[in-house]
């Protein structure tokens, strides 16, 4: 894989360039190398073909599979069964056939002489830095059991703020998605059939009809060219949004947009304090819990914040002076990291910080969807509206004059 990174030197410069390594951790050692700090690590946009689409959809492991994963050993490991017989029961009883065969091959490692945590290390598209990370923290410290559960812990937790934001999001998608259809194949087949009967009345119209019997022509005649520049333009934003710079805009795009913009920072706000407070409960040191926390928020305006974070605290400073100075981060989680870090309570503080977040995206959400809704089906009233307006209105005035 090929990472791009921007990092400071000893000197505080800031050097921007490219890395080739396996995986984030990798890329993350290398930089660290060669005396650089990293503020910034995006793994660099590569060609997609739909084999690889169809693989990535075939070989996969879902969130939900990889939570009771470690849920079902934390449980095994708590009742003193040695590793490798937790790991082969769980895969005899995983029906995903693909993770099943990862299980099988992280067995083996095991029983090759492998750690746990480096049998997982051989998986990154499957086991995140953090997970791997914690699982050898566990390891060293002789509590395993701890670890794993705070492994399920904070998949968890992360996959529900997934869930809270898509929920949000679904029933609006579907409805104008659904409606979307519809309109193409009522304007494309069916409008182009009631125009006809407009037409041969042989009456002046009014400019909006004008517009509608043009676009239902044109639609009549070339729906298929219209249908393939939307899938185009559909497939090259989607292209487009798997390179950095597509993901750097849109990751920008998605905080600034109005309404939903802070239902985005309040996630982003929550998925690094969780898990930060996690890491730091598992032993983690702090600057390797801040850097790994950065990982996992998703979005690199946040990311490259965080990689700051840990930058500063290599040089002597604190978090919260660092979150002072930006205008991503509320002065109140500001102030409560510095009231954590004086107390020497910053993990307890950090998870208060995550659940009261949690909450307002709880809350944003439900809002949200309540909104929405309203306005879709003013969305959807005017356009329906407008079309049998311009197409029922000109049939109903030739009719009076008939009459």
């Amino acid at each position: 894989m090929k990472f791009f990174f921007r990092a400071k030197n000893k000197t505080g410069e800031v050097k921007e360039g490219t890395v080739d390594a396996a995986n984030r951790d990798l890329a993350l050692e290398l930089i660290q190398k060669n005396d650089f700090f990293p503020i910034l690590l995006r793994e660099e946009g590569k060609k997609i073909s739909f084999v690889d689409i169809f693989r990535k959809y075939v070989n996969r492991v879902k969130v939900k599979e990889l939570m009771i994963f470690f849920r079902q050993l934390a449980i095994l490991v708590e009742a003193r069964v040695p590793i490798v017989y937790a790991l082969s029961a769980i895969k005899d009883q995983t029906e995903n056939p693909f993770f099943k065969t990862v299980i099988e091959e992280i067995v083996n490692d095991i029983q090759d002489g492998l750690p746990f945590s480096d049998a997982l290390k051989k998986k990154p598209e499957i086991f995140s830095s953090l997970s791997i990370s914690i699982i050898k923290s566990g390891e060293a410290s002789g509590n395993l059991k701890q670890s794993v559960e705070y492994v399920a812990d904070s998949i968890e937790k992360n996959h529900n703020l997934s869930k809270k934001i898509t929920s949000a999001f679904i029933y609006p998608a579907v409805v104008m998605a659904v409606f979307f259809v519809i309109g193409f194949v009522f304007v494309a087949f069916i409008i182009p059939k009631l125009t006809i009967v407009i037409k041969d009345m042989g009456v002046d119209f009014p400019w909006y009809t004008k517009v509608v019997m043009v676009g239902s022509d044109f639609m009549a005649v070339y729906w298929w060219a219209v249908l393939l520049g939307i899938i185009g333009v559909v497939l090259g934003i989607l292209f487009f949004l798997e390179t950095r710079k597509g993901k750097e805009k849109m990751d920008r795009l998605k905080i600034n947009m109005p309404v939903f913009g802070k239902i985005f920072q309040n996630i982003y706000i929550t998925r690094f304090s969780e898990n930060l407070a996690i890491l730091l409960k598992g032993g983690i040191p702090i600057i390797r819990a801040v850097t790994l926390s950065s990982s996992v928020v998703n979005n690199s305006v946040y990311e490259e914040l965080f990689l700051q974070v840990a930058y500063e605290l290599k040089i002597g400073q604190n978090i919260h002076g660092v979150f002072q100075k930006s205008e991503l981060i509320p002065p109140i989680v500001s102030q409560m990291i510095r009231v954590g870090e004086e107390t020497g309570q910053l993990d307890l503080v950090l998870h208060h910080i995550s659940t009261f977040y949690e909450q307002e995206t709880e809350t944003a959400t439900k809002n949200l969807s309540v909104l929405l809704e309203p306005l879709i089906m003013i969305i959807i009233g005017t356009a329906v509206g407008f079309l049998v307006f311009s197409i029922l209105m000109p049939i109903y005035n030739v009719a009076n004059q008939i009459n």
